[in-house]
């Protein structure tokens, strides 16, 4: 049982100092089908995307 706990410790502790090489390195950040950070960059707007600005319509 620790062994199974130790794996999956050491392998969690591989995969986030892969992610921190790639943050050093200056790597793009991973963007979404609509560019991740609200930034819409899509030729057609998903339907969560117009959800998203026909309330922020409705607030302003």
């Amino acid at each position: 049982m620790m062994t199974y706990f130790l794996v999956t410790f050491v392998v969690m502790l591989v995969v986030i100092a892969i992610m921190a090489v790639g943050v050093i390195f200056g790597r793009g950040a991973i963007k979404g089908s609509c560019g991740g950070t609200g930034n819409c960059i899509c030729k057609t707007k998903c339907d969560k995307r117009k959800k998203i600005e026909a309330e922020q319509e409705i607030n302003a």
